[in-house]
């Protein structure tokens, strides 16, 4: 999907194997983030959940986190996409989407993460992910509109996120739920 020209293009799959349309989510300003279960940075899903509450209560039907397991760094991640679904909620409360496991580098990168990265690359224009826990941020119009490394905590993304969010109302880029509830 080298061709793809917005984030909501895409058809990852969810823990069961099952397509998950992102087109599902037009109109939303969504967090991606690569995770893994035993990783240092695995208590990010604390801070990525308590973002997720704060700004869904801020701005319903407006902002979501896509959590994407990925095994490809040190073997962190390599439980099933069931048990790392239980984990994710018993563990850290996680009620944002979980997907399905899969490799953000080399060739059998999801297109969903090439494209990313293509979009945004990191430091320097250095494209791989380097580690658990990068973040994405993509706009309420598929747009990648910024990327950050593992070491940046979830709370210091609010502000950011909310500036984005506010741009898209600016520009009148609406969620579904949001239109409803204007008509």
């Amino acid at each position: 999907m080298a061709s793809a020209t917005s984030f909501y293009e895409f058809e990852p799959v969810d823990k069961k194997g099952e397509a998950f349309p992102l087109t599902s989510l037009k109109g939303k300003v969504v967090l991606v983030v690569n995770t893994a279960s035993k990783c240092g940075f695995t208590p990010q899903f604390e801070g990525l959940e308590k973002l997720y509450q704060t700004m869904k209560t801020r701005y319903p039907d407006q902002f979501t986190i896509i959590g994407f397991p990925c095994n490809q760094f040190g073997g962190q991640d390599p439980a099933s996409n069931d048990e790392i679904q239980s984990f994710c909620q018993l563990n850290y409360g996680v009620t944002f989407p979980v997907l399905g496991k899969l490799d953000v580098n080399g060739s059998d990168a999801a297109p969903i993460f090439t494209w990313l990265k293509e979009q945004m690359p990191g430091v320097m224009g250095y494209k791989p992910i380097k580690w658990n826990f990068e973040k994405f941020l993509v706009s309420a119009d598929g747009k990648v509109v910024q990327r950050w490394s593992s070491l940046t905590k979830p709370a210091s993304l609010e502000e950011p996120i909310q500036k984005e969010i506010e741009k898209a109302k600016a520009a009148g880029t609406l969620t579904s739920g949001e239109e409803a509830k204007l008509s």
